[in-house]
């Protein structure tokens, strides 16, 4: 691949070379890491989640975080006031008695279902330590196994993160908290601490940190997706938990299958929001006619946000092709172009496609129109539902 057209990939992003970035698996892989990191903390230690649950292994964050408080550590913690609403007194006391500071991104008042505005979330799952080394993905502080159980853990990924990126998320970190600071009317320094920085510098990979937020970042992470489908040449693979994209996305997988391209979609079989399943279904009869391949995972809950396509661009993050992650919330993605890290990705996929149901566009086209009429009706509540958010134009 030339290094224009690998470039291209990127859609106007600047990627940034030298970094290490390690593929994480579900809680087995990523909370050992994460717990690692802060541990091993000197100076300051943000991170962001929009669950902060009450199990096993958040409560061993939640120690780790207060042993580095005690320890001297700044440790700035941002929770959701939707995805962590349920987070307990006597957990935020504690936390706080340490030292941590925590703050709650759009904290809830009243009844936060009747107000279509409170789907503006925080989305992204995040933490920096030291400007040192980061994580960012799709995982939130909560157990493979919660609430839902299967016999496999919940299928969902993240990276780590070291290498010159990092000032890149260290800044974001840092500018989204003195922006909910300043929001709730909270002090907050001026200025993010200098620290020195200190990640390899042996690393080979070239990779960009993509957000999308309201303001100068709305749409960038979906047009990372839509150059790399529209660039294709062999393969997309793509892991989604929420799936719905718009047209134009749509648009795109079509036109990619149709020029000879492998296009797979792995979304959930075992579904933690029905009505969002059935929305979702309504596009499939028009992708399997065009020669997308759709598989519905059936080994355990699906919860990725992620993609690989032709063996060297692949993204991993927080944001699903839904509407409300690519119009609505505050999401991040790291994009990488390296073959080996695109490899490792979809050999894991490959593996996970293998354990779930891959959909017959005959038998799809015959669905008893009942479930058709029940799942254009889901998607066009989702419609309303962002018309009444504010969120504006899908497509």
């Amino acid at each position: 691949m030339s290094a224009r057209r690998g470039q291209r990939f990127f859609s106007g992003l600047e990627p940034v070379p030298g970094n290490h970035v390690r593929l994480l698996q579900s809680g087995t892989e990523f909370f050992p890491a994460l717990l690692a990191a802060i541990d091993a903390a000197r100076v300051e230690i943000h991170l962001e989640t929009y669950i902060f649950n009450t199990d096993a292994a958040a409560a061993q964050v939640r120690d780790a975080l207060v042993r580095a408080a005690q320890r001297g550590v700044a440790v700035r913690l941002l929770i959701d006031g939707v995805g962590s609403r349920d987070l307990p007194d006597d957990w935020r006391s504690r936390l706080q008695a340490a030292g941590v500071v925590v703050r709650v991104y759009r904290p809830l008042v009243g009844r936060w279902r009747s107000n279509p505005k409170s789907l503006r979330r925080l989305h992204r799952k995040l933490a920096v330590i030291d400007a040192r080394i980061a994580f960012v993905g799709g995982m939130n502080l909560i157990d493979d196994f919660e609430p839902v159980r299967h016999a496999a853990p919940r299928l969902d990924y993240s990276v780590e993160v070291q290498g010159p990126l990092i000032a890149r998320i260290h800044q974001s970190a840092w500018h989204l908290w003195r922006l909910v600071a300043l929001t709730q009317l909270q002090r907050s320094s001026r200025r993010a601490p200098a620290i020195e920085p200190s990640w390899p510098t042996d690393g080979r990979m070239r990779a960009a940190y993509v957000v999308r937020d309201n303001f100068a970042h709305r749409r960038d992470i979906e047009r990372s997706y839509l150059a790399a489908v529209a660039l294709a040449d062999r393969e997309i693979v793509i892991a989604n938990a929420y799936f719905l994209p718009g047209r134009r996305f749509r648009k795109l997988l079509k036109r990619a299958a149709a020029r000879g391209v492998r296009v797979h979609l792995l979304v959930q079989g075992h579904t933690d929001h029905p009505f969002f399943q059935a929305a979702a279904r309504a596009l499939y009869r028009d992708l399997l006619a065009a020669g997308v391949a759709i598989h519905e995972y059936q080994a355990s809950e699906l919860h990725a946000k992620v993609a690989v396509v032709d063996g060297h661009w692949a993204t991993v993050g927080s944001s699903n092709i839904d509407p409300f992650s690519l119009l609505l919330a505050r999401e991040a993605n790291i994009v990488v172009d390296d073959d080996a890290f695109a490899h490792d990705l979809r050999q894991r996929l490959q593996a996970a496609i293998t354990q779930s149901v891959t959909l017959d566009p005959a038998d799809w086209h015959r669905r008893p129109w009942p479930r058709r009429m029940l799942s254009w009706l889901a998607y066009g509540g989702v419609r309303v539902m962002l018309g009444l958010a504010g969120a504006g134009r899908w497509a």
